[in-house]
């Protein structure tokens, strides 16, 4: 998580030094980022604790006195399925409450970014290009006491034609119009309007100029379905809802599934250490979460019925796991002798 939030972080700092997020908001995006990044942590990490911590008794040899004693495989695996439904349930917390809360938080920080009046976005000394990408505009400095631009400098191109407008102007400030546009309102300066290739510039003064440097923001940005509540997810009925509400699910839903997988694998030879079979371990991970998110695709598209979406590859790790845990107990040895035995009756 420390890895994640650093890259994020750094990130956002690259946004705010180039004006796009607000300094004040900085610490508010690394927040909200912490609860989502939960949900994907959580899962590797029962999986690993797990792994390292049974390959620790069967590398001190503790689960071969354990054994001796009468503690099964299977008691074992009990006994840890129960603290991964506990981390289930704080899972599911996460998945279902508190990230699409978070997700939810985070569009409005991104709301709130783009309503501000644009003067935390502008950096004095450097050129910068307005929100709508048809201009370039330099500020010399800001006024602290009045928040009045300081020596402003516009370039604008014509779309029509060749021509560039360059304006040049004592003060400025921004505004943000009745329809919401943003716009940056310059007082006393001059506009030289012409081209590179012609040798006549036209010439206007003027004491005020208003020029629209970004639209109007959407009133209410469109929600992706991650923010969505999960009592409202559910009400809904499209394909899409249905693949979001299963994903939720599915992440809590995996951790009992990987103890199955963790509890055998995690048995080794104490001279192969408890990282023996950690590779293999780790690959059935990611096979099982690749299979979550092709099928979360496939059922998003449509070409996957909803009533199987998810629910087939978690059967599919229970068999695995099932598979795993009777591969060395009496009844793994009775359906093998069983097999075997039917294998070698010779036919009528």
């Amino acid at each position: 998580m420390a890895i994640f939030i650093t890259l994020k972080f750094a990130r956002i700092l690259g946004d705010a030094s180039d004006g796009d997020v607000p300094a004040d908001l900085v610490l508010g995006f690394i927040t909200l980022y912490s609860p989502i990044l939960a949900s994907l942590v959580l899962p590797i990490s029962l999986f690993l604790g797990v792994m390292l911590a049974h390959g620790r008794l069967y590398v001190d040899s503790e689960m071969t006195v354990l054994k001796a004693c009468g503690v099964s495989e299977w008691y074992v695996t009990r006994v840890t399925l129960l603290f991964a439904v506990i981390m289930a349930i704080v899972t599911g917390v996460v998945t279902l409450y508190l990230a699409p809360a978070a997700a939810e938080k985070e569009y409005q920080l991104q709301e709130q970014a783009a309503a501000k009046s644009g003067l935390a976005s502008v950096i004095p000394g450097r050129f910068q290009q307005t929100g709508n990408n048809k201009a370039v505009i330099f500020i010399h400095d800001v006024d602290s006491e009045t928040q009045r631009l300081q020596k402003v400098f516009l370039s604008q191109r014509s779309p029509d034609d060749e021509k560039m407008h360059l304006i040049y102007a004592k003060t400025g400030t921004m505004e943000t119009s009745e329809i919401g546009d943003q716009q940056l309102v310059l007082f006393d300066g001059n506009q030289y309007e012409g081209s590179s290739t012609e040798q006549a510039f036209q010439i206007v003064n003027f004491d005020e100029y208003r020029v629209t440097i970004a639209p109007r923001d959407q009133e209410q940005k469109r929600r992706k379905l991650t923010a969505l509540p999960t009592t409202e997810l559910m009400k809904l009925d499209n394909i899409e809802a249905i693949a979001e509400l299963q994903w939720r699910i599915a992440i809590p839903l995996s951790l009992p599934f990987l103890v199955l997988i963790a509890v055998p694998l995690s048995a080794v030879d104490p001279r192969q250490g408890r990282f023996g079979k950690m590779f293999p371990a780790l690959l059935l991970y990611l096979g099982y979460f690749l299979l979550l998110l092709a099928s979360r695709r496939v059922l998003e598209d449509g070409k996957l019925p909803p009533a199987l979406g998810l629910w087939w590859v978690h059967l599919l790790m229970l068999l695995v796991g099932f598979g795993l845990i009777v591969r060395d107990r009496k009844m793994g040895a009775v359906l093998r002798q069983i097999f075997l035995r039917r294998k070698d009756v010779p036919s009528p």
